[in-house]
């Protein structure tokens, strides 16, 4: 079972930040997981959305008041400061902030700390950590909103491909998963890289790139064998695999498993605010992921990766 580390240890540090990332790769976890937007010189930085505001301290740095605005993005107003507004050497002025700070006030004591780091930087980190781990560490990048970026002129697909290859990471075989919640953007680059694809799976709603098949549809038997036709696997949100904390499972992997596609389920936190509520108390967070484990998925996405090594180290002994 893969530990994929969600924006980095980000129940540890502030998401997507070389801090994140370092912290998550020590823990134990297998890939790097940034979510990628680009600037308005379009460089792959690491960001959750476009929109800023709430992972930066761009809000409180006057010189940039004037960038504040509304946009709509895959259909919905978004109100604040968009990364595809600033240069690379704009966004170096601002800084990395907790953007939960309320349920995660240990990580905004590192607020001011961190630059946005840059795709290049964090294949460049990965890399460095592989060598002194005596390791391989992945990387799990997701193209956020790619359909949106593509309609301003700024494409998420070259760029992505054009750093792996630069990186020596353009090949089939490499520790790479590229992921996207959209599907157009995944068959383009199925044509464009070998790399592993993954199509991320919602529990509602439908990608936002005009496919008029729902989240639904493509975790259906049918979505899944046309998802195989150009993915290695489905990401799916757990609630996808485990409907209801002590109920079945459902036949989502095993169907998966069934036409060769692996399954990678999201995301795993160890705050009692995002666990069942049977599992808020000592161990509980470990214990998670015991029913997801048993039913067979390939990989979690997780907030807190050291948690998710336990659980899986925990499982292999009571294997073994």
């Amino acid at each position: 079972m893969l530990v994929i580390a969600h924006r980095g240890a980000s129940g540890h540090r502030p998401e997507h930040t070389l801090a994140a990332y370092e912290l998550a790769a020590r823990l134990g976890a297998d890939h790097l997981e940034p979510d990628l937007v680009s600037t308005a010189d379009g460089v792959l930085v690491a960001r959750h959305e476009p929109e800023i505001g709430r992972t930066t301290d761009i809000a409180a740095r006057p010189e940039f008041a004037d960038r504040r605005t509304t946009k709509v993005i895959d259909g919905e107003p978004r109100v604040g400061w968009f990364v595809e507004d600033l240069t690379l050497e704009e966004l170096r002025r601002v800084r990395a902030v907790e953007r939960i700070p309320r349920i995660r006030p240990a990580n905004a004591a590192h607020d001011g700390r961190h630059v946005v780091p840059t795709f290049a930087e964090i294949l460049a980190l990965r890399e460095r950590l592989s060598a002194e781990l005596g390791r391989e560490i992945g990387v799990y990048p997701e193209t956020k909103h790619p359909t949106y970026f593509a309609s301003i002129g700024l494409a998420l697909e070259p760029a992505l491909v054009a750093e792996l290859s630069a990186a020596g990471l353009g090949r089939a075989d490499a520790p790479v998963f590229v992921q996207s919640f959209e599907t157009t953007n995944l068959r383009l680059l199925r044509g464009m890289t070998p790399v592993p694809l993954v199509q991320l799976i919602a529990a509602t709603g439908r990608p936002a790139d005009g496919n008029p098949r729902s989240y639904a549809d493509l975790a259906s038997p049918a979505g899944l064998a046309g998802i195989a036709r150009y993915a290695a696997a489905v990401g799916v949100h757990k609630a996808l695999v485990l409907p209801r904390w002590g109920g079945p499972v459902s036949p989502l992997v095993s169907d998966a498993h069934d036409i060769g596609l692996a399954v990678h389920a999201w995301t795993f936190r160890d705050e009692p605010r995002f666990l069942p509520e049977a599992l808020r108390r000592p161990g509980g967070p470990v214990a998670e992921y015991g029913p997801y484990l048993d039913a067979g998925v390939d990989g979690v996405f997780s907030d807190h990766p050291g948690t998710a090594v336990a659980a899986r180290d925990t499982l292999l002994s009571r294997a073994g």
